[in-house]
């Protein structure tokens, strides 16, 4: 870790929550004593996890607990550790195939995070580290998980600023609008040159138990090896994996 880039303030706010779920029912007393941090600046603190849902106060004598917003991080935490954990052999499956570079990414807010990848052996391959992150109308990734987001997501992206990230991206309103319905009838997208030049992907869905879109399964290689015969059979392979990491998950196709 680069400590020269750690921010006081958060990593104390940190000890406390992690203090707070370690033994709940602790007042700001006890919470100072075991981190360090003097009372005064402990309660502020508290007081702006509290604000956030992450903590709250309890009973006369100001004890504290975890808040449902910390419930809600850890569920999500959980999931993402179950996805990962499921999907793992389908992406190592799938770089075996191929051998190129097999993504999976979730969507945070408007951009999408790489949680998990196998990459290519040739020497010629597109590179992704896991907490790579990038807007999410950008890439075959990002316009699939964009086309199934919630109402709410959709609007904010088309409504808010776009930057283009090649010459191949389509960041019109008008553009993106017909991206987003051509990804819903066809469940599947692909991008040719939009996050980087020369790089064509493919991304398929991963669906959860209740039949929501929840990560995007992709494969990335240079243009000169995606053509249209390669791209079909690439989509063929992500399917069968995708679906079958989707029935892990819980599943069931209507």
């Amino acid at each position: 870790m680069r400590l020269e880039y750690t921010v006081a303030a958060v990593d104390e706010a940190i000890k406390l929550l992690f203090a707070v779920a370690a033994e709940p029912g602790l007042g700001v007393t006890e919470l100072s004593k075991r981190t360090g941090i003097t009372k005064a600046r402990a309660f502020r603190l508290l007081s702006t996890l509290e604000a956030r849902g992450l903590t709250r106060r309890h009973g006369d004598n100001a004890v504290y607990r975890l808040g449902l917003q910390a419930l809600q991080l850890g569920n999500a935490a959980s999931a993402q550790i179950d996805l990962v954990q499921e999907a793992t052999p389908a992406l190592q499956e799938l770089g075996v195939a191929l051998d190129e570079t097999v993504l999976l990414r979730v969507r945070d807010g408007v951009e999408t995070v790489c949680i998990a990848r196998c990459e290519s052996s040739q020497s010629l391959r597109v590179h992704r580290e896991v907490g790579h992150r990038r807007p999410i109308y950008a890439g075959a990734s990002g316009k699939l998980l964009l086309s199934f987001a919630p109402k709410e997501v959709v609007d904010a992206v088309l409504d808010g600023p776009r930057e283009r990230l090649t010459g191949q991206a389509p960041i019109s309103k008008a553009a993106l609008q017909r991206e987003i319905s051509k990804v819903r009838e066809q469940r599947y997208a692909v991008s040719v040159g939009e996050v980087s030049k020369d790089t064509t992907a493919v991304a398929v869905p991963i669906h959860n138990a209740e039949g929501e879109v929840i990560a995007a399964l992709s494969v990335s290689a240079p243009s000169t090896r995606m053509d249209e015969r390669r791209q079909r059979a690439c989509l063929s392979l992500l399917r069968g994996k995708a679906d079958e990491v989707s029935r892990s998950l819980g599943w069931r196709p209507l």
